[in-house]
């Protein structure tokens, strides 16, 4: 098993097929977030229980798989740059997370899910202002997923409430931009250092340690972020409910994601296995449909949706 996807890990579609099973793991976020919301929970705890259930999660799978002594370089690995995972983490994990429970409250979850792929474009964005150049095939590929999302968002918001359109639009417009900037800096800390022939190198190729790491660099935005918002302690519903997300998103989706973008080897296929999120729009669709009663997407949407996938095999043919 392990000499096979060897043989196809830099393939487009194996990125593909990788991006697809994290995004389906991702959509948990967007269905559970929002039966929270609906149910009375906090957003605040909502973020923050998901955060610390991951470093749980994580640090006792280090220890049990890896033993001790790799846990204790993990953690070093933490506080020699502390610096770095505090800004990377607060970044692509705090302002990400934070934003997107707190619009969970005034969208529907698959809602979220379709403005949250405003971050393929912000990718290309991100990796331009880093340098990666980047074909106007790619960048026209790329617009016609957005234009698909964009229909399928338009098929289901309700204009004349603009508060809640604002208020479940903007926070995730910059949580879209944040979680690539975020992983981005991860990604160029690896380049740098391999150029540097650190020694240390090897524990970034570990996506595990890699959300730890991100995680634990958010946690200074989480205490900020409690002596400034009023929530309530949570109910034990909460507690269970963002314990299933820290699995299923914040330890299996990241990680399945961070490990397909460092298969990545161009530009195009880390523009491919971002653009593989938009998956999460048509699982929190379904997921909403079956669980909460959501009603199905009418012939705008169904036009959005077929745009979305058209421009997402094209943009993973511009991959190979």
């Amino acid at each position: 098993m392990k000499s096979l996807i060897q043989k196809y890990e830099n393939s487009s579609s194996f990125l593909l097929i990788i991006g697809l099973l994290a995004a389906l793991f991702f959509s948990a976020t967007f269905l559970i977030n929002r039966a929270i919301s609906l149910d009375g929970g906090h957003w605040y705890w909502s973020a923050t229980l998901r955060f610390f259930y991951t470093i749980l999660f994580l640090g006792l799978g280090f220890i049990f798989f890896k033993g001790i002594n790799y846990f204790k370089v993990v953690i070093k690995e933490y506080f020699s740059h502390f610096k770095f995972w505090t800004i990377s983490g607060t970044i692509g994990f705090g302002f990400f997370y934070s934003l997107i429970c707190f619009a969970a409250d005034f969208s529907p979850g698959w809602v979220v899910a379709t403005t949250w792929q405003l971050t393929i474009l912000a990718s290309l964005f991100v990796l331009h202002f880093f340098g990666q150049k980047l074909s106007k095939k790619i960048w026209f590929f790329t617009f016609i997923i957005f234009i698909g999302i964009t229909l399928v968002n338009l098929s289901h918001f309700d204009t004349s409430n603009l508060d809640s359109l604002l208020l479940g639009f903007i926070p995730v417009l910059i949580a879209a931009i944040s979680y690539p900037l975020g992983n981005q800096l991860v990604w160029e800390e690896k380049k740098r250092r391999r150029e540097k022939n650190d020694k240390n190198l090897y524990i970034l190729k570990n996506a595990f340690v890699k959300v730890f790491l991100l995680t634990l660099g958010s946690f200074p935005l989480w205490i900020v972020l409690y002596f400034i918002t009023d929530a309530k302690l949570p109910s034990q519903g909460q507690y269970l409910s963002v314990a299933l997300i820290a699995l299923l998103s914040g330890v299996i989706a990241t990680s399945l994601f961070l490990y397909a973008r460092s298969l990545a080897n161009s530009s195009s296929k880390l523009i491919a296995v971002d653009a593989s999120q938009s998956g999460e729009v048509f699982f929190a669709l379904l997921g909403e449909i079956i669980f909460l009663d959501a009603l199905f997407p009418n012939e705008i949407g169904i036009i959005g949706i077929f745009v979305t996938i058209s421009g997402l095999i094209l943009l993973i043919k511009k991959g190979k």
